[in-house]
């Protein structure tokens, strides 16, 4: 039995309502996130009720991030209004202010831990998908079955794969305490989706 663990905020969320900032780089995030949720790496677990998949790209200030809305899987097109602005946050703290129309996704706190090991990181896109988790656990840079989503040590889990494994060169991981979650990081949007949208590949095909 398939037990999701998504959708639902485990830190201490500060959230101001208000405009969504940064309309360009919401545009592009929305960009790629056609082709992730055309390939149902983004989307809705309609028996339950809980979008997942989550994308977001570097802006604003050093530290801050343009990330999208909490439940917003399953919407098939998005705009600015369904994407806030990380601009600050403590990890330790497991504490997260954003600034937009909606809550930033329940993510954020990861994609914030993974934009501090490089600042050469620019986008990462967190997605979903049974038949890729599965084929490569173990195989791609997993993290800690023990640890879940969303809190401080999955903050300290992809330190380690960071500094341990090939995740630095090749900005891939698999989620090993987040049912069917993987995660990829690029420079650029594009990037960042290209990597994801590869692992759909079969293994050995061009």
């Amino acid at each position: 039995m398939t037990t999701i663990d998504e959708g639902y905020i485990k830190y201490e969320s500060d959230w101001a309502e208000a405009p969504a900032p940064y309309p360009e780089v919401a545009a592009e995030l929305e960009r790629w996130r056609q082709p992730l949720y055309a390939a149902g790496l983004i989307g809705h677990y309609a028996d339950l009720g809980i979008g997942f998949g989550n994308i977001s790209m570097r802006c604003g200030e050093p530290g801050q991030f343009l990330i999208s809305g909490t439940q917003t899987g399953h919407l098939a097109s998005t705009d600015q209004s369904h994407y806030s602005l990380v601009d600050r946050y403590d990890i330790e703290a497991n504490y997260v202010h954003c600034i937009g129309p909606l809550q930033a996704s329940s993510e954020a706190m990861t994609h914030a831990a993974i934009y501090e090991l490089d600042p050469g990181i620019g986008a990462i896109v967190h997605a979903h998908s049974r038949e890729i988790w599965q084929r490569l656990l173990h195989q791609l840079p997993t993290t800690d079955g023990a640890v879940a989503y969303g809190t401080p040590q999955m903050a300290a889990e992809f330190r380690r794969l960071f500094h341990e494994t090939k995740f630095r060169d090749e900005g891939l991981a698999v989620m090993a305490g987040h049912d069917e979650g993987l995660i990829s990081v690029g420079r650029t949007m594009e990037e960042a989706a290209r990597k994801m949208l590869s692992l759909q590949e079969p293994p050995g095909s061009d």
